[in-house]
């Protein structure tokens, strides 16, 4: 993807907060404790939660007891976050301009959000905000198109994900990725929300009325071709994959 593409995408979701917190899933709980007990116990934690959106992960930092600053460049997104968590701490930020101050955090996460970054200034940025023995978590949820009609569904999108371990996140220079887990689990849904979870997606957001219009026809064939998807509810199956990155001079601490 082009450079000034890859930037239109990510801005894309400057807006559309409302859209995005009712339709985007969330993460499994179990998978966010094993991130956190990297670091220790959840508790005693800092954590600066990098593009954060409207709180689906940051939710669950709480819910296990982390203290937790919400980062995220776009104002429509912490206005939801702060609209569920209102004593959050959020900050308009990025990746590459964490607005914290050096060695402040235990754990830095990117949920659904480092594929939009400058990798080696975001690297030099966590560097600098990670306290001794502090850890980056990088977080995807992706359908599994393991599933005949969910590989139907991507490909009708333009969206095909990677398969789950054939990937591994690229990260700069001082870090490097130690461990990783994947968590397969189903969310329930319905026709209409799958069609509404397809206007949250980058893609969607950047194209013409005319790309939308062919986008959504394609979506609703395979909803109408499948017998998994013809009646509600539907159960949308999902890939939850992190990767655990420590600073090089510490991997082994």
């Amino acid at each position: 993807m082009q450079e000034g593409r890859l930037h239109a995408h990510a801005d894309s979701f400057k807006a559309g907060a409302d859209g995005y917190d009712a339709h985007r899933p969330s993460y499994p709980r179990e998978a966010v404790a094993w991130l956190v007990g990297h670091v220790g116990v959840a508790q005693n934690i800092d954590v600066a939660d990098i593009g954060a959106g409207t709180g689906k992960l940051t939710g669950l930092l709480l819910e296990l007891g982390a203290h937790v600053v919400a980062v995220d460049p776009s104002a429509d997104m912490l206005r939801v976050l702060h609209q569920h968590f209102p004593a959050v701490r959020a900050v308009e930020g990025s990746g590459e301009r964490i607005p914290l101050p050096d060695s402040s955090v235990d754990l830095v996460t990117f949920a659904q959000a480092w594929h939009w970054v400058d990798i080696d200034a975001a690297s030099a940025e966590v560097l600098r905000v990670l306290r001794p023995g502090g850890r980056l978590a990088l977080i995807w949820n992706s359908r599994d198109e393991s599933v005949p009609w969910v590989r139907d569904l991507s490909r009708a999108m333009n969206s095909g994900q990677h398969a789950a371990g054939a990937f591994k996140p690229i990260v700069g220079a001082g870090l490097a990725v130690l461990d990783q887990r994947v968590d397969r689990w189903v969310q329930e849904t319905t026709r209409d929300g799958i069609r509404s979870l397809v206007t949250t997606r980058s893609y969607y957001l950047v194209a013409s009325v005319a790309e939308k219009e062919t986008l959504r026809r394609r979506v609703d064939a395979v909803l109408d071709a499948h017998p998994e998807t013809r009646e509600d509810p539907v159960h949308l199956p999902y890939l939850t994959e992190i990767w655990i990155a420590a600073p090089t001079s510490r991997a082994d601490s």
